[in-house]
């Protein structure tokens, strides 16, 4: 019966991606959040534009060929289906930043932060502040945030070596819905930056554009 719940799950979730409207979907936009503290929001410049044209490829979302800078009391926040955070170092949200952030995830919308190798222990912090009444939770290899285009049956996959050990995918979750998911240890975005930045073999760049492309198809089916 639980797999049975979860394949109907996924189904839905590959079929919104697939068959929704396209006028609905292209009135979302995708952004890249840049947040205070002093650390690189802007890192991995390549990384969402190369995402975005690979999730057009393979799916029927109508998506932007560049993301969108955001910052987190913005009042465009709410226009926002997807947006990103990532970085190396310190980051820091206001109390006013955290009210908007906090209403745009709990009002429908989707954060993914992906730690670029020392955003970790400045990140975590800043989420028991955004959300005291909830918890990171690690996500089970059976979520559909693995499984909803692409299979993920070992979770995230590992794109580059830092603390070394397997990636991570955490969550905040409100009312069933993934707000906030957090990849550690693996740097996603890394792995969706332009080949020549980092040098990684292709069949890294493609399974991190995957996990990516999932995270979307997420983000803009629910």
């Amino acid at each position: 019966m639980r797999q049975r719940a979860i394949l109907i799950t996924l189904g839905i979730c590959a079929l919104v991606a697939l068959m929704a409207p396209a006028q609905a979907r292209g009135e979302e936009l995708i952004g890249r959040l840049k947040y205070g503290g002093g650390g690189d929001w802007y890192a991995n410049p390549t990384s969402l534009p190369n995402l975005l044209e690979f999730a057009a490829k393979h799916t029927n979302l109508d998506l932007p060929v560049r993301e969108t800078t955001v910052e987190p009391a913005s009042r465009e926040l709410l226009s926002f289906a997807f947006i990103h955070a990532t970085g190396h170092g310190r980051v820091r949200f206001t109390e006013a930043e955290r009210k908007s952030l906090r209403e745009y995830l709990l009002g429908g919308g989707f954060l993914h932060v992906d730690d670029n190798y020392g955003l970790d222990e400045h990140f975590r912090p800043e989420v028991k502040k955004l959300f005291p009444d909830k918890q990171l939770v690690e996500l089970p290899f059976s979520h559909a945030i693995y499984h909803c285009f692409f299979d993920f049956d070992g979770g995230l996959p590992k794109i580059h070596e830092h603390h070394g050990g397997p990636p991570h995918g955490y969550a905040i979750v409100h009312q069933g819905r993934v707000v906030l998911f957090y990849s550690y240890n693996t740097d996603l975005g890394d792995g969706w930056e332009s080949e020549e930045v980092h040098h990684d073999p292709a069949e890294k760049h493609t399974v991190a554009l995957k996990m990516g492309t999932n995270l979307l198809v997420y983000a803009l089916s629910r």
